[in-house]
């Protein structure tokens, strides 16, 4: 299944290599964004492979734990879209579809 990323999970995998090359720590924000990748990567192979997202109880929308950050993702019929990569302890706020 084809994997698509809103323009909000592009900027939050940013947001993150800023984070962390902030704090003198460039090497740190990589790691955690290549195994952020992975995960998203299998999902093309098993989109159901997350959990639903508690806040909304929809079937369609999950998330993945990839502490400390929460990988959410839309499952439609022909895709999988990441929405939002955020720390876990976040509120998740979804952005309008881009």
């Amino acid at each position: 299944m084809p994997l698509t990323f809103a323009e909000s999970a592009v900027q939050d995998l940013e947001d993150i290599l800023a984070y962390y090359a902030d704090q003198a720590m460039p090497q740190v924000g990589s790691r955690l964004v290549a195994e952020i990748i992975a995960d998203i990567e299998s999902l093309s192979s098993q989109p159901r492979m997350g959990r639903m997202v508690p806040e909304f109880e929809q079937d369609f929308l999950l998330e993945l734990i990839r502490a400390p950050f929460r990988i959410v993702y839309r499952v439609d019929r022909d895709r999988v879209r990441i929405v939002r990569v955020w720390r876990s302890e976040r509120l998740l706020k979804l952005p309008q579809e881009d």
